[in-house]
């Protein structure tokens, strides 16, 4: 679409989930501005691009809370350029990247060099979601030593997070306690990396019926348990992540009811499948944590819907086809998926009827935001845009020529995907 003439968009649904509202209107813009939002509004001038756009929607932009970054260190995977076209290509706005990166980030260098290269990816006539950056707790990830984490926030990172779980409780302890005046984002992924073991699945019966190490649900709940006792003392805000158990599901909604100052996010991929699906054998199934057994499965798809779990988090991860082409507990764990999750999420339980088209919004877009200690989206008049406009029913095919990812590890890959998201605005 031509972004110099006005546009008008006729009929298009419009979801605004800080207002829960769904509804129809006609919406104007002009120079990536809203200029009105009426129920019927008149073409303005012969230069006004109409859209009929009964079968659309209109909607903020979505935020991924945590995906990883090739660039540094491993670029033929992804580079920041490919993941912030990907991200855009799937309604994303904005993508915090995690520390995991070669060298981690975990000093005030790296986060202003990864600051300066997503200023240049504005310049690009593509769009490019806006990145930000978390920073390492502990130099190199490793829990051995804190990082000098008032530098990195100068320097900008957006908050904290290992990716990896922080095992030393001690260390967890004196964090929080240093990082409690300050509020801002601090991310934890609960796992206790003796009980996982070498688990590749969920421990269960199919775990056991496909002869796959599995790797018991106790891994997470007892370092979740460990994890909120520390919140409960400290009283410090902490995002836990990846949340992908029934228990770890109960822990958190019994924290919440009494007050602790949580928030909690899943991952695209624990939502629509289960243990069920690694009958394939299909190294893409490789996760961490590993997908959960059918009762995991709906016990998130519930805590969604409630709001126990805040936000879907896509958690992107870029492997080179040599890396993943191996047996399934040889694969590295992850996949991408920030071009295509949208649509297989509404596919599953909006189109359904599991879920409003609002509580997906609320999970992908307002909700993300809010555990970054950011506003979420508002859809004003006379602001500039920060929107995507989605078609829940136009089909697609998951390729080399459709995505902009660099890799290619995906369940879906090379299957066809109905819904696409066919424009976006980013301020």
């Amino acid at each position: 679409m031509n972004r110099q003439s006005p546009k008008l968009f006729q009929k298009v649904r419009v979801l605004d989930p800080i207002h829960h509202s769904d509804h129809r209107a006609d919406i104007l813009i002009v120079d990536d501005q809203i200029a009105a939002v009426e129920t019927h509004l008149p073409t303005p001038s012969s230069e006004t691009e109409v859209i009929n756009a009964e079968a659309l929607i209109f909607a903020p932009g979505l935020t991924d809370l945590y995906s990883h970054s090739g660039e540094p260190g491993h670029e033929e995977r992804d580079t920041l350029h490919s993941l912030a076209a990907a991200a855009a290509a799937g309604g994303f706005t904005t993508l915090a990247i995690l520390p995991d990166t070669h060298p981690a980030i975990d000093s005030a260098p790296i986060v202003q060099s990864l600051k300066t290269q997503n200023q240049l990816l504005k310049n690009s006539p593509e769009p490019k979601a806006q990145l930000e950056f978390w920073g390492a707790l502990t130099l190199q990830g490793a829990g051995k030593q804190m990082a000098e984490l008032l530098q990195l926030l100068e320097a900008g990172a957006i908050g904290f997070s290992n990716d990896q779980p922080l095992t030393d409780l001690s260390m967890l302890r004196r964090i929080l306690e240093y990082l409690q005046p300050f509020n801002y984002p601090i991310a934890f992924t609960p796992a206790d990396l003796s009980l996982r073991g070498n688990g590749v699945l969920r421990e269960g019966l199919d775990s056991l019926r496909l002869g796959l190490t599995g790797d018991p649900a106790i891994s997470e709940t007892a370092a979740l348990a460990a994890i909120l006792e520390i919140v409960s003392l400290t009283q410090c805000p902490v995002h836990l992540m990846r949340i992908s158990t029934q228990r770890g599901v109960e822990l958190i909604s019994q924290a919440k009811d009494k007050g602790l100052p949580i928030t909690a996010s899943t991952t695209w991929m624990h939502l629509l499948l289960d243990t069920t699906a690694a009958a394939s054998y299909d190294p893409h199934l490789r996760l961490t944590p590993p997908l959960g057994n059918p009762s995991d499965r709906l016990a998130l798809i519930d805590a969604v819907a409630e709001g126990v779990i805040d936000a879907i988090a896509i958690d992107h991860i870029g492997y080179t086809y040599e890396e993943k082409a191996v047996g399934f507990s040889e694969a590295p764990p992850g996949v991408i998926g920030l071009e295509f999750a949208l649509p297989l999420l509404w596919q599953a339980f909006v189109f359904t009827g599991q879920w409003s088209a609002l509580q997906l919004w609320q999970a992908l877009s307002a909700n993300p935001r809010r555990c970054l200690n950011q506003d979420p989206l508002k859809l004003s008049v006379g602001q500039p845009l920060n929107a995507v406009l989605f078609d829940p029913q136009k089909t697609w095919l998951v390729n080399s020529d459709t995505t902009h990812s660099l890799s290619t590890n995906s369940f879906w890959w090379g299957e066809r995907v109905t819904g696409k998201v066919i424009d976006i605005w980013i301020p």
